[in-house]
């Protein structure tokens, strides 16, 4: 739903996906600072507030926007086909059944 961020775990990754006004942004889900889930936290605009200590991300660059996380979250570029959402990452994908 617009305004709210998901957990999705998929080929080894936690991931929040936030929805900004209908556009879509992807994260890790995980705090760098700490064990908060990013998914689980406040979203405002483009602003994502961790639920640990309050630490907030911009959800296009995965920047710090306010501490005490010092460190930025990995934010990935996001892929839209039809009613699917995909990122691109480095890493290959899992290979199937093994």
């Amino acid at each position: 739903a617009e305004g709210e961020s998901l957990l999705v775990e998929a080929a080894g990754l936690a991931l929040a996906v936030h929805n900004v006004g209908g556009e879509f942004f992807v994260t890790d889900d995980h705090c760098t600072h700490g064990p908060g889930s990013l998914s689980e936290g406040y979203l405002e605009g483009y602003e994502i507030e961790c639920d640990f200590h309050q630490g907030r991300y911009d959800v296009r660059t995965g920047e710090v926007v306010a501490p005490p996380p010092w460190e930025p979250v990995r934010s990935y570029p996001v892929v839209i086909e039809g009613d699917r959402i995909s990122i691109e990452t480095d890493e290959p994908a899992a290979a199937a059944g093994g």
